[in-house]
C-alpha cells in the first residue's frame, strides 16, 4: 500500500490524538488545556490552524472520540460509516497545495477551518485510505492487557500486536519468559 507523505502525517497525527485520552478514570487527559493543543498542532506542523480557544480544545476532544471509536470498529463497515459521518461534518473541500516545501498534496479541510475540522478531514480521509484498500484491519489497538493504545499497523505482513515493541511486547515477553522459567523450576 502506497503512503504519502501526508497520509503518514495524517496517520500519526490521528494516532498521537487519539492515545491523548485518558485510558480509564485514574489517568490524566493528555490534551488538558489550550496549551497543550497547540504544542499538539506545532508537534504535527497542521497548517492553517488560527489562533486557538477553548471551544477548539472542546471540538478535538469530541473529534478524538470518534476517531477512537475508529479504531475499535469491528468491520470495515462499521469504520466505513463512522468515516463518512466525520468527514461530511467538517465539510471536506479538497483542495491541492503545495506548501512549506512539500511538494503537491491535497487538503480535504476548507480554507479557514476549525482545527477540529482541519483534523476530521484530513486524518478521516487517511483513515478512509485504509478501508478502500481493504486494510481496515491495521487499524489497531495494543493487545497488552494494560495498554489500549492506538496504532496503526505498517507492517509488511500485518504482525503488529502491540503500540510498541520495546514497552508492551518487551514487557510481555519478559513476562512470559519468567512465567515458563518459574514453572520449569518447579
Amino acid at each position: 500500500m502506497l503512503i504519502t507523505h501526508d497520509t503518514r502525517c495524517a496517520l500519526d497525527a490521528v494516532v498521537d490524538l487519539v492515545n491523548t485520552a485518558p485510558e480509564d478514570t485514574t489517568t490524566p487527559d493528555a490534551l488538558p488545556d489550550v496549551a497543550a493543543l497547540a504544542d499538539f498542532v506545532r508537534k504535527h506542523e497542521i497548517s492553517d490552524v488560527g489562533v486557538l480557544s477553548e471551544f477548539d480544545l472542546s471540538a478535538v476532544r469530541k473529534i478524538r472520540g470518534r476517531f477512537a471509536a475508529i479504531f475499535s470498529a469491528p468491520d470495515a463497515r462499521a469504520a466505513a460509516g463512522l468515516i463518512n459521518e466525520l468527514v461530511a461534518a467538517a465539510g471536506t473541500t479538497p483542495r491541492l497545495t503545495d506548501h512549506d516545501g512539500y511538494d503537491w498534496h491535497v487538503h480535504y479541510f476548507a480554507p479557514g477551518a476549525s482545527v477540529a475540522d482541519h483534523l476530521a478531514a484530513d486524518c478521516g480521509m487517511a483513515l478512509a485510505f485504509f478501508v478502500v484498500a481493504g486494510e481496515q484491519e491495521r487499524l489497531r489497538r495494543c493487545e497488552a492487557p494494560d495498554c489500549r493504545r492506538a496504532f496503526v499497523d505498517l507492517s509488511r505482513n500485518r504482525s503488529r500486536r502491540y503500540c510498541d515493541s520495546r514497552t508492551c511486547g518487551n514487557r510481555l515477553h519478559v513476562a512470559a519468559y519468567r512465567a515458563r522459567r518459574k514453572e520449569a523450576a518447579g
